[in-house]
């Protein structure tokens, strides 16, 4: 049905019945018309966008990718641009800023008013990615000293521009945080219940130089609509919302799994991003990878005079390599994943070591007897050879359980991406552990010298 009617409006767009073409804009969501704005050319972005009511078009714009937002301002006038700047809240505001080049900053602070420039220009002294560069400052701030119907009266008379009036905050006359009210709370008691009566002075919240990662698991961990943050002496400056969250997230999740493929990661959509970017957000990693694999070769290269002798063991060095490998991955994921979430905390490292120890043993030792059945069935005759891979087979799966479960709880110790140490590197650091076992056991059991 969404495609339908985007046909649809292409096509009013193209015959240029824009008396119909706003009548169909007036009846969708603002995201709606952002993802229509997109799959138009410059000329057509420009006359939707002034077709668009005042409100649902500061709306609109927010919804845009940055180059949208960039056409669009360089194309308005000064006028027009101050009415959208004015209305954006602060923290959608900060974000494009963030991505726009330095000429265009220049022109949007230039038409802002000025305790909107001196607000934007506070956000954006705090540092990439924390709790102060995702927040906004449209929040409900009451008094203590203030009675219910107080309280209500103000939230009527202010609330209409704030991001979100459900959960208000009570501070002192030095904007110090003391509690939190919601309008439930506000609801449930007679008008002339004072604020402080009501309030909850426990308050979750957060300092503006938090990791937004961190402020993502506490709004988890507790099921939070909005979130508080102060600064270091306790002053609140902004609140971060739920739907800030959502894109945080979306952003961290997305750097993990490009780290988890061994790629730098990417803010552009793939798509847009050029040839040469991914190139060389790949390149790196692939060339440490591939100078790391170099050990496995020498490693080979060691033991030569031993598969030279019973040739039939190298036949058995993908399995060896891919199955550890493969269960590293399973470990590693997993443990990327609880600390993600904050299920595994640094420590828990020795619960996770031997859980995965005991995970690894079970998981080699019913490999190891499948495989086992399957050898003596393929090579009849050749008992000690098979017995051999086995005992490699569930040490190998030993190993890379737990190691693939230490590596990333030890990148978050040493202050590093857990996400660095997954599949690829893993899989490069087993591999070289797994083929030394092997023929280490192979030396020994078959006495290969």
């Amino acid at each position: 049905m969404r495609e339908k009617q985007m046909r649809e409006m292409m096509g009013l767009a193209d015959a240029k019945d824009f008396r119909r073409l706003k009548e169909a804009l007036g009846q969708m969501q603002e995201a709606d018309i952002a993802a229509f704005m997109e799959e138009l050319d410059g000329e057509h972005i420009i006359v939707v966008f002034r077709m668009l009511p005042k409100e649902t078009a500061t709306e609109v714009f927010a919804f845009l990718p940055v180059e949208t937002q960039q056409h669009i301002i360089g194309s308005i006038t000064d006028a027009e641009l101050e009415r959208v700047i004015e209305e954006l809240f602060v923290d959608d505001a900060v974000d494009m800023l963030e991505e726009l080049p330095a000429n265009v900053v220049k022109r949007v602070l230039e038409n802002a008013h000025p305790d909107t420039r001196k607000l934007i220009n506070q956000f954006l002294q705090y540092p990439d990615n924390s709790a102060g560069s995702i927040m906004t400052a449209e929040y409900v701030g009451l008094r203590k000293s203030m009675t219910v119907e107080e309280a209500f009266a103000y939230i009527r008379t202010y609330g209409v521009d704030k991001e979100t009036i459900y959960t208000c905050y009570v501070m002192d006359h030095k904007r110090t945080l003391e509690g939190v009210v919601t309008v439930k709370d506000l609801l449930m008691n007679p008008y002339g219940a004072r604020v402080e009566e009501i309030m909850d002075p426990h308050v979750i919240k957060a300092v503006t130089t938090e990791d937004q990662e961190t402020v993502a698991e506490t709004f988890h961990r507790y099921d939070l609509l909005s979130l508080p943050v102060v600064d270091q002496e306790e002053r609140l400056v902004g609140i971060v919302t739920v739907d800030d969250i959502v894109d945080v997230m979306e952003q961290e999740a997305t750097e993990d799994f490009e780290k988890m493929a061994a790629m730098t990661p990417s803010e552009k959509p793939y798509l847009k991003t050029s040839v040469f970017s991914l190139a060389r957000n790949r390149i790196l990693w692939l060339m440490i990878l591939m100078v790391s694999s170099m050990i496995t070769g020498g490693i080979l290269g060691k033991y030569e005079n031993a598969f030279a002798m019973i040739p039939l063991l190298v036949t058995f060095i993908p399995m060896l390599t891919d199955t550890g490998g493969n269960a590293g991955s399973q470990s590693s994921t997993l443990v990327i994943r609880g600390m993600a979430v904050g299920e595994i905390q640094p420590g828990d490292i020795f619960r996770v070591f031997w859980k995965e120890l005991r995970v690894g043993m079970l998981v080699g030792v019913i490999l190891g007897a499948v495989n086992y059945v399957q050898l003596m069935i393929r090579f009849p005759g050749n008992e000690t050879v098979c017995l051999t891979v086995v005992v490699s087979l569930v040490l190998t799966v030993i190993l890379a359980k737990t190691v693939g479960s230490i590596l990333p709880m030890a990148a978050r110790f040493l202050k590093l991406d857990p996400a660095i140490m997954a599949a690829p590197l893993i899989t490069t650091i087993v591999d070289g552990f797994s083929l030394v076992i092997y023929f280490q056991i192979a030396c020994r059991m078959l006495k290969l010298g």
